[in-house]
């Protein structure tokens, strides 16, 4: 029964969870997240009418506050810029919260 079966939550695959990660990384570097923030990755069916038919929306939750984006895109078609353009489109540029700024560090 070795068919073409590929499962795609196990480790070190290139399918949808070691994008998952990948989109967590880069979301972390591109934000100058601290590691108690929580970055969640997920792919959305979107079945309104002009809507792509899948988007993925990423979370980044920390001290209380929680930001997401949208991307209305699937995420295996996700690169890393697609994710700096969403949070830049949002007000979160590079590095803002080791910068202090939107609710980073040392903005009291």
């Amino acid at each position: 029964m070795s068919g073409g079966f590929s499962n795609l939550l196990a480790r070190g695959t290139s399918g949808v969870v070691g994008k998952a990660r990948a989109i967590k990384q880069w979301t972390r570097v591109l934000l100058a997240l601290p590691e108690d923030a929580v970055v969640s990755v997920n792919e959305l069916a979107c079945h309104l009418p002009g809507c792509p038919p899948k988007e993925t929306v990423v979370l980044v939750m920390r001290d209380g506050e929680t930001t997401q984006v949208s991307i209305h895109k699937a995420m295996l078609d996700l690169a890393e810029d697609d994710i700096a353009d969403a949070f830049s489109a949002i007000g979160r540029p590079q590095g803002s919260y080791a910068a202090g700024r939107f609710g980073g560090p040392g903005t009291g």
